[in-house]
């Protein structure tokens, strides 16, 4: 046996078993850099194998039912890895798990609630909150002061294309004659596939457009560059030239990359984190075929490509529960990093205090997943970034501009105190409440069992008359040359 097959049996097992790596080679052979060891070449002896063998062997039965739900939960994100703008990526990738009720970390059973594909799809659909960020986020074009060869944006979530789309709109209508650069991080498969398919137009009214998409992760994706050399090795650089010059012909041809994205945008199972992670590398390159010439100076070639973005855009980069360690030195400092002269992060995140939190308070009293501000994560930032960060603006502005709210749509005789409230918008209320809350299914699953939560869901509307939530905005720019 080779190392790579023993790394690939210890990682099988640590996933059916909800072990860290780390535990495992403790508990087996009392060695917590085991994993780390063999992928860096270190070599075993036998006796040291049939340890390991021994102890996988003798704890196997012990853990059978959450090898069960390991399984489930593994399917469950191969057919659903999604979201988005509300994702966001950690460490090779994914956010870490949430804290179990008991206390410790569970990856199998508290895997990212935003994972789920039909709570997403019903919170975008339901509510505006996609329509209101690209709004917020297209009003930072104004400070913005591109340089040649282009305007380059980084989009660290793209979701399901909605905020790029309508971003994308605004940039043509401010600098129509500007080559763009446009990169965009997402890991869901489907996700990817929904924002293909509202380029197509994109590509008709703005030709002068590099389109990226990529699944690497926040401290790789903005320079299209891994620093592992194993996942060097095994990345997917796919470069398509559109021909034609109608939406038609390009959303056909989009089409057709189907097959492609089916085949290479895999994600596995992190046996550390229980999140979606890549299998493969890769990085995907869209042009215009007859704007090639004019377009060379910016389409990316491996191992030769620069960040210098002009707009980057982190929304809902990370979970609300995540810690704020994580969430300034894994997400928005390596963002930070990437800006060019003059180049501006605009960074949103739910903020709570308004009825879609007051539901999810009534169902479970003094829970606030809204755990940081914008405040303490730009004062985690600078010492993160320490020197580097000197030239840096850090605008958290007064809540009058940083905060802005979002509805859920209704009919406006919808929601009355004289009439009950429909059980289809009951359902999208609650829906949305939970979602933007990043409530564990477990946790839903038990608050459903009394059916309580539709009684609290009707009166909180009946008493606003509606349901809306918050968001926090923040900017980091750097000064211009």
């Amino acid at each position: 046996m080779n190392a790579q097959e023993l790394l690939q049996e210890i990682s099988d097992y640590c996933r059916q078993t909800g072990l860290a790596e780390s535990t495992f080679g403790r508990r087996a052979v009392n060695d917590g850099k085991l994993a780390s060891r063999l992928r860096h070449g270190g070599r075993i002896t036998t006796e040291t194998l049939d340890r390991i063998r021994a102890f996988m062997s003798t704890n196997r039965n012990a853990v059978a039912r959450p090898a069960v739900i390991s399984r489930m939960h593994e399917a469950s994100a191969q057919r659903a890895v999604s979201a988005p703008a509300l994702s966001p990526a950690s460490g090779p990738m994914g956010t870490p798990g949430t804290a179990s009720p008991g206390g410790g970390a569970d990856p199998q059973r508290n895997f990212r609630f935003f994972d789920n594909r039909q709570k997403y799809l019903l919170f975008v659909n339901t509510c505006s909150e996609k329509w209101v960020v690209g709004n917020r986020v297209s009003l930072e074009l104004h400070n913005i002061h591109p340089r040649p060869p282009a305007l380059r944006l980084f989009d660290a979530g793209v979701g399901d294309g909605t905020v790029l789309g309508r971003v994308m709109r605004s940039m043509h209508d401010r600098f129509p004659h500007t080559p763009f650069y446009v990169v965009g991080k997402e890991i869901s498969l489907e996700d990817v596939r929904l924002t293909m398919q509202k380029m197509s137009d994109r590509f008709t009214e703005h030709p002068a457009t590099v389109l990226v998409l990529t699944n690497l992760a926040y401290a790789d994706a903005p320079w299209l560059a891994v620093k592992s050399l194993s996942a060097a090795s095994s990345m997917v650089w796919h470069e398509v030239a559109l021909t034609g010059a109608t939406s038609h012909s390009f959303e056909q041809q989009i089409t057709d990359l189907v097959p492609f994205l089916d085949e290479n945008w895999k994600a596995g199972v992190s046996p550390k984190t229980g999140n979606p992670v890549y299998e493969r590398p890769v990085v995907l390159v869209v042009y215009r075929e007859d704007h090639k010439f004019l377009l060379d100076p910016i389409i990316p070639k491996p191992g030769g490509t620069v960040a210098n973005y002009d707009l980057v855009i982190a929304s809902q980069p990370y979970r609300a529960r995540a810690s704020l360690d994580f969430k300034a030195k894994r997400v928005i400092a390596p963002l930070s990093r990437a800006l060019g002269p003059g180049g501006r992060l605009i960074a949103i995140h739910s903020h709570g205090n308004d009825p879609g939190h007051e539901i999810v308070q009534k169902v479970w009293p003094g829970d606030n997943p809204f755990l940081h501000d914008r405040h303490q994560i730009m004062k985690a930032v600078k010492q993160e970034l320490g020197p580097a960060g000197r030239d840096l603006n850090f605008n958290a502005y007064a809540d009058n501009r940083s905060l802005f709210r979002y509805d859920m749509h209704t009919l406006p005789s919808e929601i009355t105190q004289e009439s009950s409230i429909g059980t289809s918008t009951l359902f999208a209320a609650w829906n949305a409440a939970i979602y933007v809350a990043q409530v564990e299914d477990h946790r839903v699953a038990e608050a459903a069992a009394d059916g309580s939560y539709l009684a609290a869901t009707s009166e909180v509307l009946q008493k606003h008359g509606a349901l809306w939530f918050y968001d926090e905005s923040y900017v980091i720019s750097r000064r211009r040359e």
